[in-house]
C-alpha cells in the first residue's frame, strides 16, 4: 500500500520540482491539530492514487526554506504541482471529498493538454 512521500529541503526539488505528472505536497507541522487531522486522508489518498499521482508531506518546522519560497503561511496547505509546475494550492483541513475533487480536476485538466498536444 502506497503512503505520502516524506520530503526535505534537500529533496524538494527531485521529489517535487523534477517529478512528472500530479504531485500534491501537504505542508504540515507536528503541533497542528489540523495538519493531523488530514494526515490520514492523505494516507487513503496516497493508496487510492498510487501509480497516477504522487502525495508528499513536508515539515514546515524542520524545512523552512521551501515554505518560504513558495509563500506558506497557514497550515495545513497542500500544493497541487504538475510535472514540477505549482498549479494550485488550498488552506485548511479540507474534507477527502474536496482534496479528491481538486485532484481529479487536476488530472482531467493534464489529459485535455495531452488530447489537446497531440490533436
Amino acid at each position: 500500500m502506497a503512503h505520502p512521500v516524506v520530503v526535505t529541503d534537500k529533496t524538494f526539488a527531485d521529489a517535487v520540482e523534477r517529478r512528472d505528472g500530479l504531485v500534491v505536497v501537504d505542508f504540515w507541522a507536528s503541533w497542528c491539530g489540523p495538519c493531523r487531522a488530514l494526515t490520514p486522508t492523505l494516507i487513503q489518498l496516497a493508496a487510492e492514487y498510487d501509480g497516477r499521482v504522487t502525495i508528499a508531506k513536508i515539515d514546515v518546522d524542520a524545512n523552512p526554506r521551501t515554505s518560504l519560497a513558495y509563500d506558506v503561511r497557514s497550515i495545513p496547505s497542500l500544493l497541487f504541482f504538475r510535472d514540477g509546475k505549482l498549479v494550485d494550492r488550498t488552506v485548511g483541513a479540507l474534507p477527502k471529498g474536496m482534496v479528491t475533487m481538486k485532484i481529479e480536476q487536476l488530472l482531467t485538466a493534464d489529459a485535455r493538454s495531452v488530447v489537446a498536444s497531440a490533436g
